[in-house]
């Protein structure tokens, strides 16, 4: 199984991005083929000081091939497109094989 890992730093608005990112830009992450689990939710603390992250998000799919496949699919490519518009510069994503 591997997860592609969203981890997004504090928005100037943070009450705009959280109605964006639950309201549009979740479900279209769901829609995604092959998608197997969505995990999402706020940072709320860091062991020995502030946290780096205000938000994360894990997708999980079976391999990096079905990864891969959601990530072209029209589906992938709308929500590429939609992170662009309310997340640029606050988000890093990480490919992670889980074990």
């Amino acid at each position: 199984m591997v997860k592609l890992v969203a981890l997004f730093t504090r928005p100037p608005d943070p009450d705009a991005f959280d109605r964006h990112y639950r309201d549009i830009h979740l479900p279209l992450i769901q829609r995604w083929p092959g998608l197997r689990r969505l995990e999402a939710g706020k940072v709320t603390g860091a062991v020995g000081g502030p946290p780096p992250y205000y938000a994360m998000a894990e997708m999980y799919f079976d391999d990096a091939d079905a990864l891969r496949a959601a990530m072209r699919s029209p589906e992938g490519r709308a929500a590429g497109d939609d992170l662009q518009s309310f997340a640029q510069g606050l988000v890093t994503m990480l490919y992670v094989q889980v074990s």
